[in-house]
């Protein structure tokens, strides 16, 4: 019997050439290895930004004085402010930081300009949403900075005093919500969104691929059932997993990182009903779609590595790119993230969470409206 040679550079070719066919017939997984790198490329290259600026601001100004306008136009001028409205009260500017629609409210007293001419120090208020401590806090550290500096071309002639080696203004401000900047106060909610996306998504995905690869995908097809069904039938058993990781993280979150429960843990539940289904939609979808388990699985990657880069779980929202925005507006996870934060922090009611709520229901509606549809389609 005649032996072969160690190694063959001839069959060593031909295996290289039958996997360049293989990979070319795979055009589904050939695209998820060129495209995920493309993507963290992109969104590590230009949509995540540590220090984020132009910040949603409310002013709250009883001061008319040219003191007073010229603090505020040194804070706008700093980059890190955006005043986008005005506010009368007190209880407006903190309704508008429960409900996310600004970062800060600045707040300039009655007689402050007065009270600085006379040299008793007038304070200013800030307040700041810290529950992300690293969106607020670049623009909070430059405040001190600011106000230094701010009233360098008034402090001349008979105000050359204001100049001087402490501030003329008592700059107070208040952290609220996490006044610690504790970081698990920030991250620990927002794991439970994560988790779910990641969990649910990747369980549902399989679920098809793995009849069609198992060969139990006609007994399936020939049951007597709508698809519709097929698909609320299948991910329902998952609701019930999505909630025990739920009930895992909560008492994760109060036992072992002690994160405050301010709100109401019944609203919170309910509305990772809401959440689950979307991604259990998203996640049924992608398995109507994929050949196999692996492609099944390089999907639903695909969908979470934008959902935790650009929901503002990791990175601040605010200081990504519009573009990058637009596109976080569209995931559920950055609306669920709002969410939980605002009800366990916050203490925010159903009227404050409502506007996050709309958007999560109709992508589960869209989801799964295209998954009844190509499983329609595997029918045929």
């Amino acid at each position: 019997m005649q032996r072969r040679r160690e190694f063959s550079l001839r069959r060593f070719w031909a295996i290289v050439v039958k996997e360049f066919i293989q990979m070319r017939r795979d055009r589904l997984t050939f695209g998820m290895v060129v495209g995920i790198p493309l993507l963290q490329l992109v969104l590590f290259g230009y949509a995540i930004n540590s220090d984020p600026k132009r910040l949603p601001t409310a002013v709250l100004l009883a001061d008319n004085g040219p003191q007073g306008r010229s603090v505020l136009y040194a804070i706008r001028n700093s980059g890190y402010f955006e005043f986008i409205r005005q506010v009368k009260t007190e209880d407006e500017g903190r309704k508008a930081l429960a409900r996310g629609e600004v970062q800060f409210v600045i707040n300039i007293p009655e007689n402050f300009t007065r009270d600085l001419l006379r040299g008793n120090r007038p304070a200013i208020l800030v307040q700041a949403d810290a529950t992300d401590p690293a969106a607020a806090s670049n623009a909070v550290g430059s405040l001190r900075v600011l106000l230094t500096t701010a009233l360098q071309n008034d402090s001349k002639g008979p105000l050359d005093f204001l100049v001087g080696p402490e501030s003329p203004i008592d700059l107070r401000i208040h952290s609220l919500y996490n006044p610690e900047a504790a970081t698990e106060y920030n991250i620990v909610p927002g794991l439970m969104g994560v988790v779910l996306t990641m969990t649910m998504i990747v369980i549902t995905a399989l679920a098809i691929t793995r009849e069609r690869e198992r060969g139990t995908m006609e007994n399936l097809l020939s049951m007597p059932t709508r698809p519709l069904e097929v698909m609320i039938g299948k991910i329902t058993p998952y609701v019930f997993v999505g909630y025990i990781q739920v009930a895992l993280i909560f008492a994760a979150a109060r036992l072992a990182f002690h994160v405050p429960i301010v709100g109401s843990l019944t609203l919170l539940l309910a509305v990772a009903l809401i959440f689950v289904a979307a991604n259990l939609a998203v996640g049924i979808t992608f398995s109507t779609v994929a050949e196999n388990q692996l492609q099944a699985m390089q999907m639903s990657f695909f969908f979470f590595l934008p959902s935790m880069l650009l929901s503002g779980f990791m990175f601040p929202f605010r200081g990504m790119p519009y573009w990058a925005q637009v596109i976080g507006e569209l995931l559920p996870l950055t609306h669920f993230l709002r969410i939980v934060r605002g009800i366990l922090l916050k203490g925010n009611g159903l009227a404050d969470i409502a506007p996050e709520i709309w958007p999560i229901a109709l992508f589960t509606a869209i989801a799964l409206t295209i998954g009844v549809k190509r499983y329609r389609q595997t029918l045929d």
